[in-house]
């Protein structure tokens, strides 16, 4: 197996974790091609549905794979590691994007790189410029995790502080569907909540010890509250839709902003990041850049196409996890749940 390390690396990254097939091209430190195939068949059921989204991975890796390739215009026989999500995620979906990764590296006898989807969600912020200088910062919101990370390099990462229960990205999403949006809704509530007034109706924000979330609270509060007032009023959610959603992101967000303001202060961090797909919110987005701006910190967003699933991070952790020779090898598999690896400095 071709093990000898390069200092640029050329590399496949491969994201499977979901619901998208994403094939990326790493070269010369830095990223020639990202490719993302969807599915859309899941917006008929209001979620992603597990045995559908690992068939249609099937479908869609090998010509991802390929236009990936063709559009950094580089060879197989080029590639010097091929990199793959191996946790946490969908299991089905997982065993795609790892069972192909794998093989491909044998056949090429080059290694492979199993990368954590949390972890590379973090890496984003190194894709391109502006990057975070250490030890920096990270909130990690998306549809499946809510997460504190202080990172001491690339691969020095502690985790301060996670959800308990349900993730910001699924606290969006469940109430969403209260409201009638279809799926994914939370950029449904963000396109509404523009317009709202966000102190219009008080949602509780939950008290958890240290740097922990919990938002199963508003969740079951927003609930309530509906089944309350569409009883006194039919149209009640008609009428209120912008002032509920703004009301909801504004507890969503300023429950996010209270820890991280929290984990700032104790921590004397300068350089602070948000990453996940919730990160492409809005009004998180502004809210947490004037946040930054008061604590007088430097605060980082990686690009809309990086906040969401891709295979860009992958490839940027794998450039990392290359350098420093942590590879894969046959026996490494996927895990549906596993926490980032800790290793703090």
């Amino acid at each position: 197996m071709k093990m000898k390390p390069k200092t640029n690396p050329t590399i496949l990254a491969i994201e499977s974790s979901c619901d998208d097939t994403a094939v990326a091209i790493w070269k010369d430190g830095s990223l020639k091609s990202n490719i993302i195939a969807s599915q859309e068949i899941h917006k008929n059921y209001g979620g992603v549905i597990p045995e559908l989204a690992s068939r249609a991975h099937m479908q869609h890796i090998v010509p991802t794979t390929s236009i990936a390739l063709k559009d950094a215009n580089i060879a197989l026989e080029e590639l010097d590691a091929i990199a793959y999500t191996q946790t946490p995620g969908l299991m089905g979906s997982l065993l795609v994007g790892a069972s192909f990764g794998k093989s491909l590296a044998q056949s090429l006898s080059i290694p492979s790189i199993p990368i954590h989807h949390l972890q590379a969600h973090i890496l984003a912020h190194f894709i391109a410029a502006p990057k975070p200088d250490f030890p920096f910062l990270c909130l990690t919101v998306s549809g499946g995790h809510t997460q504190l990370v202080l990172c001491n390099g690339p691969l020095e990462m502690r985790i301060l502080g996670s959800t308990i229960d349900d993730a910001a990205g699924e606290a969006f999403d469940k109430v969403a569907k209260m409201l009638g949006f279809p799926y994914p809704g939370g950029p449904y509530i963000d396109k509404y909540a523009q317009n709202g007034n966000p102190n219009a109706f008080l949602f509780p924000i939950a008290n958890v010890p240290d740097f922990d979330y919990s938002f199963s609270g508003i969740k079951t509060a927003v609930m309530y509250f509906l089944q309350r007032e569409v009883n006194k009023d039919p149209n009640f959610i008609e009428n209120n839709i912008e002032d509920i959603c703004a009301s909801v992101q504004y507890t969503i967000i300023k429950t996010l902003l209270q820890k991280l303001s929290k984990a700032q202060k104790q921590y004397k961090i300068k350089h602070i990041g948000i990453a996940g797909g919730v990160s492409a919110n809005s009004g998180l987005r502004k809210a947490f850049k004037d946040w930054a701006e008061k604590k007088s910190c430097e605060s980082y967003i990686p690009d809309f196409e990086y906040c969401t699933d891709n295979a860009g991070m992958i490839a940027v952790t794998a450039y990392y996890k290359y350098l420093a020779g942590d590879f894969g090898d046959l026996r490494t598999v996927p895990k549906a749940k596993s926490p980032i690896p800790e290793v703090y400095g």
